[in-house]
């Protein structure tokens, strides 16, 4: 499989910022680690290799992004405010720095994302504030709610990076164009936070596919039987 590596400094971030890109040509795919992951963390727990049909068929091209996660959300050094702050910065900097380099280079209106756990909120956050910009969501075992990480500190920063509060009220006609795909497992920790997201959706009237996977945990195993299969959808 083709693995390419790029690094960069990121005017948005002020820092160096890393990414790994697999496959010669196929749709767009931006994928976000989970908690405080890196780059290389879907090559090193076999995501990728798990979709290597897709990747080599041209199905797909993926492109496993970083995190500034343990500044961020994370990060319970500085005051929950500040942690939103730099989120937002990280959604600028995937916003500019990632995805409308992916449309330019590609000469293409939307990308694909995808994220497991903590990646599928950072995915989901994105294509729901950005919906123009995304074709394709697919979300595998996530929580959608980031206000437990904030010690009780709302503000409007946080109401407009949190989908379970923003995403009722939005009206973006692009969020009915988008693909979602909202995966879980059985046993999933995160079940109870999908089947929230999902009944937004349906609230909305928003379709899209809640897939739920028997005898299936929160965990990599499962992360690597859903991703190819939703690569397959593209």
């Amino acid at each position: 499989m083709k693995e390419d590596y790029k690094r960069w400094y990121s005017p948005t971030l002020g820092k160096e910022m890393e990414m790994f890109v697999y496959g010669h040509f196929g749709t767009p795919v931006v994928v976000f680690p989970t908690t405080m992951g890196r780059f290389f963390e879907p090559r090193d727990f076999k995501l990728i290799d798990s979709a290597a049909h897709a990747i080599n068929n041209g199905k797909a091209k993926v492109f496993c992004v970083d995190s500034i996660d343990k500044h961020s959300w994370y990060n319970k050094s500085v005051h929950p405010a500040i942690r939103v702050k730099n989120h937002i910065l990280y959604d600028k900097f995937i916003e500019e720095e990632v995805v409308d380099a992916l449309r330019h280079d590609y000469g293409i209106q939307k990308v694909a994302l995808a994220g497991a756990s903590f990646g599928a909120y950072h995915a989901a956050n994105f294509a729901f504030k950005h919906p123009e910009k995304v074709s394709h969501l697919f979300c595998m075992s996530g929580s959608y709610d980031i206000r437990t990480f904030l010690n009780g500190y709302y503000d409007s920063n946080v109401y407009f990076n949190n989908p379970v509060d923003y995403l009722p009220g939005s009206e973006n006609p692009e969020l009915r164009n988008m693909k979602i795909i909202l995966g879980y497992g059985e046993w999933d920790i995160c079940k109870d936070a999908t089947l929230q997201l999902s009944a937004i959706l349906n609230q909305k009237g928003i379709d899209h596919w809640l897939d739920e996977r028997k005898w299936a945990k929160h965990d990599w195993p499962l992360w690597r039987m859903m991703f190819p299969h939703y690569l397959s959808t593209l």
